[in-house]
């Protein structure tokens, strides 16, 4: 119950205006697969929390079945199986399907990019939403936030990165346009599903990887293995995605259709919430747990070689790719016009109240 307290009010005017028609709704079956194990927290609590709510606001006429990657045994598939239809809903992240559409990864996030809030911003002021669209329509597909789990870490290294040096050779998983990144600067880069990551890590056929932060990362237990944990630089706000058949989408009643984009935003904004409240909870559980862990910064000539290389990236994707460029644009002109905000707002207040509070 304390789960949905914080939209028990916003369900309760939801069926306060749409209960009548609602219940003349013929009942709805659908399906919906995850990326994710049915256990790996928070992220899995999204198709669950979506059920529970898109339920609740029908009286049970809409049923969504959510399946984790054990069930339907395809984690970075996800795309592929909604398209087709198999289900008409899924839970999992842009950058995934990079191989297909590479404009997608903007949808997740890009290095030295967006925060969580500019991205978000950007969604809905900037002309993200629309450009989101236009880019899934190709795949008869639409795609809402789904859940963000802010800044990620840069992640687990068996050894220390002191030098491009280290880099060179290094077989590390790490997805979406920061794999490219790193491929420009040596590192033999992979993309694994999650729940092969440790058992890759164990066996030595990876040297490094990096998952989210924290809040999953230390149950994964990838710190026994790679003890070296080094801040975030490439994912720097990681939106997920809900996707939609568009197909079965029109298919439902308009009253419908508002309820399972309310229900949408619902769960993205408790996915925020939770992915911070797990994070800052283990991070104070790490240093207390796991003093061994080494909390690392990359030096910054690695950083300055990052951003140059992100920049080649973008710049060649841009000047090849229409579609591509027209994101790519539409990012860099919102960041410019919010950045300053950001800095005088939120940098800012960090900086003084860190200064004053010591």
């Amino acid at each position: 119950m304390k789960r949905f307290a914080g939209i028990a009010v916003a369900m309760a005017i939801v069926m306060m205006f749409a209960g009548p028609a609602v219940a003349e709704q013929k009942k709805v079956r659908w399906k919906l697969a995850m990326s994710w194990s049915s256990t790996l927290l928070p992220l899995a609590d999204a198709g669950t929390d979506l059920a529970k709510m898109v339920s609740d606001m029908t009286g049970g006429n809409f049923e969504i079945r959510v399946e984790g990657a054990e069930k339907h045994k395809a984690p970075l598939g996800i795309l592929d199986m909604v398209k087709g239809g198999q289900y008409e809903l899924g839970h999992s992240a842009s950058y995934y399907w990079k191989g297909k559409d590479v404009t997608t990864t903007f949808f997740t996030t890009a290095p030295f990019d967006m925060t969580e809030t500019e991205q978000f911003g950007w969604y809905y002021h900037g002309g993200g939403m629309e450009l989101m669209q236009k880019v899934y329509g190709k795949f008869d597909v639409l795609s809402f936030p789904g859940g963000n789990t802010g800044v990620q870490m840069g992640g687990w290294f068996r050894k220390e990165i002191k030098s491009l040096d280290d880099l060179k050779g290094l077989k590390m998983r790490i997805p979406g346009l920061a794999g490219e990144v790193f491929a420009k600067l040596g590192v033999n880069v992979t993309n694994i599903a999650p729940g092969e990551l440790y058992t890759s890590l164990d066996r030595g056929a990876i040297d490094a990887l990096e998952w989210v932060g924290p809040g999953m990362d230390i149950k994964m237990g990838f710190h026994k293995i790679a003890p070296y944990y080094y801040a975030g630089w490439h994912e720097p706000a990681s939106e997920l995605q809900f996707l939609v058949n568009k197909k079965a989408f029109e298919k439902l009643s308009p009253e419908y259709q508002a309820i399972l984009v309310t229900a949408f935003e619902a769960v993205r904004g408790r996915q925020v919430a939770d992915n911070f409240e797990a994070n800052a909870k283990a991070w104070q559980q790490m240093k207390q747990d796991y003093p061994n862990i080494k909390v690392m910064q990359f030096p910054d000539p690695v950083l300055e070689a990052m951003k140059k290389a992100t920049d080649e990236v973008l710049e060649s994707y841009a000047a090849e790719n229409e579609e591509f460029k027209e994101v790519y644009e539409s990012r860099k002109a919102y960041l410019k016009a919010v950045r300053p905000w950001t800095k005088i707002s939120e940098q800012n207040y960090l900086s003084t109240s860190d200064a004053v509070m010591k």
